[in-house]
């Protein structure tokens, strides 16, 4: 295989990629190299990148890690600190596709440790590195999933949602440091997402078969036919990112990915915006009488 260097970069930069092996993690790494970076990624199975390595040699160093182990989690955070990275992608992740019934606290734990507390984790540990050169960006894959929750994607949604909010804290708090965050809120994309291998599916319950059967058998059914592309997708990113290190800023906090996200979203946003509008006199007369609006810092 031979990948096109459109470099090198003008601003040669280390980018951490976690779950590289497929998907949006290889998409992102395969364009992180072509423009002339250096890329450091988190994969379970190294062989999976024995081509690309054979290509670039030093300029992708390859970690071996399981994510979901808090053991493993805490090395890979110790190795990307000593590796001087400059931008974080937190892209590893699977679903656990059921009813929230269906599904027990075991596995929403699992899903949560790999979609979220594995992510934060690694956050962390690349945070102070970045606050000390005052500039770098974190790139956390979430999902229209992570805005918008359907029958059967309850855990997925929770581990999504959680990494919003904790998220959007953080680039708060980091943006006046000169680190960018931005949330990528994917739609359906050819990334791997979707096959057995990658996707977990509890024992259905009659009781839930109606309204959760058709979710599953379109999640399990889809691969292969999935609108989004994730080239095309990792290129957007990249282009987003690369210049915003160079001002130390100027990332949107939230990238929707794909037709269907953008249609989704914006479904959802009117939607929530409408119900504000519809009980907005009853919420407020929740306040006790005469009380001024309230002034916060936030």
């Amino acid at each position: 295989m031979t990948t096109e260097v459109r470099g090198p970069s003008e601003h040669r930069r280390r980018w951490a990629i976690t779950g590289a092996s497929q998907g949006f993690g290889r998409a992102l790494t395969e364009e992180v190299l072509a423009r002339g970076h250096d890329a450091v990624v988190v994969v379970r199975d190294p062989e999976s990148l024995q081509e690309l390595k054979a290509e670039f040699g030093e300029r992708l160093a390859v970690l071996t890690a399981d994510l979901r182990d808090e053991t493993a989690v805490a090395e890979v955070g110790e190795a990307l600190t000593d590796l001087d990275v400059n931008v974080l992608i937190n892209n590893a992740g699977r679903a656990i596709v059921g009813a929230v019934e269906e599904i027990g606290l075991g596995e929403l734990r699992e899903q949560l440790e790999l979609n979220f507390f594995a992510a934060a984790a690694l956050t962390r540990a690349v945070l102070p590195l970045m606050r000390a050169k005052g500039s770098g960006a974190i790139v956390q894959m979430s999902s229209q999933g992570g805005r918008v929750s359907f029958p059967a994607a309850g855990a997925y949604s929770a581990s999504k949602f959680a990494l919003e909010g904790w998220s959007e804290a953080l680039a708060a708090e980091v943006g006046p440091l000169g680190i960018g965050v931005m949330l990528v809120e994917p739609s359906r994309f050819r990334t791997g997402f979707n096959t057995a291998h990658s996707l977990g599916m509890t024992s259905e319950t009659d009781a839930y078969a109606a309204i959760v059967g058709p979710a599953r058998a379109d999640l399990a059914e889809v691969d292969g036919r999935q609108e989004g592309d994730p080239v095309r997708a990792a290129a957007i990113i990249v282009d987003l990112v690369e210049p915003s290190l160079a001002t130390d800023g100027g990332l949107p906090l939230r990238l929707p990915l794909g037709a269907e996200a953008v249609r989704r979203l914006r479904a959802a946003y009117s939607g929530n915006a409408a119900e504000v509008e519809r009980l907005a006199a009853v919420a407020e007369s929740a306040d006790f009488p005469g009380m001024r609006p309230s002034q916060r810092a936030v």
